[in-house]
C-alpha cells in the first residue's frame, strides 16, 4: 500500500471519528442515553483519562498523558512511513499501523482541542466554539458514545469473586477513534505472520 493510500484511511477514519463526536457532543447532555437496540445503545460520556476510565493523578497529570499520546503519535507516524518506504512490507501492517496512527490522532484531537472549543456538557447541551469553554488545551476530554451491553443480570451466587454480583456484558464504552486502534491491533494479533512477512 502507498503512503498517499494509508494517509486517505487515517484521513476518513478521523472525518468519522470527529463528525460522531462533535454530533454526540452538541446533540447529548452527559450521561444521555438513546437506546438503538437492546443490546447497542448511544451513550454519551467523557473520558478523562485513559482507556477504562484510567486517570494520572496530580494537577500536571493529564497534560503528561496529552504529551505523551503526542510522542506515540509520532512514533507511530515514522513507523507507518518507514514500513512503507522499505517498499517489502505487508499491506497487513500498513493498514494496522494506519488504524491506530488515526485512532490515536483522533482522540488526540479531544484532548488537546476539546477544552478549548466546547463549553460544559454536564446539564446542557454542548456549543461548538463556545465563548465559554470548559477548559484549557491539552486539557481536553474523550467523547465515547458507542455502548454494546449484550447481556446484564446478576451473575450465579456459587461462582468465586463475582458470585452474585450485578454484572454487564460488554460494559465498555468507546468511540470510532478506539475501534480503529482496536481494529489495527487485532490485524497485528491475528494476521501476524501476514503483517510481518517481508515481501522479498
Amino acid at each position: 500500500m502507498s503512503l498517499r493510500k494509508a494517509y486517505l484511511l487515517i484521513f476518513l477514519v478521523l472525518i468519522v471519528d470527529q463528525i460522531s463526536k462533535i454530533y454526540v457532543k452538541t446533540n447529548f447532555i452527559l450521561g444521555e442515553e438513546v437506546e438503538i437496540f437492546n443490546w447497542f445503545k448511544i451513550h454519551f460520556i467523557e473520558n478523562e483519562g485513559m482507556a477504562w476510565g484510567t486517570q494520572i493523578p496530580g494537577t500536571y497529570g493529564k497534560l503528561f498523558l496529552t504529551l505523551f499520546r503526542l510522542v506515540a503519535v509520532g512514533g507511530i507516524g515514522y513507523w507507518l512511513w518507514d514500513s512503507v518506504e522499505r517498499k517489502h512490507s505487508s499491506n497487513y501492517l500498513v493498514v494496522a499501523i494506519a488504524l491506530i496512527l488515526a485512532g490515536a490522532f483522533g482522540n488526540i484531537i479531544d484532548s488537546v482541542f476539546y477544552g478549548v472549543i466546547f463549553d460544559d456538557s454536564t446539564s446542557q447541551l454542548a456549543t461548538l466554539f463556545s465563548n465559554e469553554p470548559y477548559g484549557t488545551y491539552f486539557h481536553g476530554k474523550v467523547v465515547d458514545m458507542f455502548y454494546f451491553p449484550f447481556w446484564h443480570g446478576n451473575l450465579p451466587g456459587w461462582l468465586p469473586i463475582w458470585g452474585g454480583r450485578d454484572f454487564t456484558f460488554f460494559n465498555a464504552i468507546f468511540n470510532v477513534a478506539d475501534v480503529a486502534i482496536s481494529t489495527g491491533v487485532g490485524i497485528l494479533i491475528v494476521f501476524n505472520k501476514k503483517a510481518f512477512h517481508k515481501h522479498e
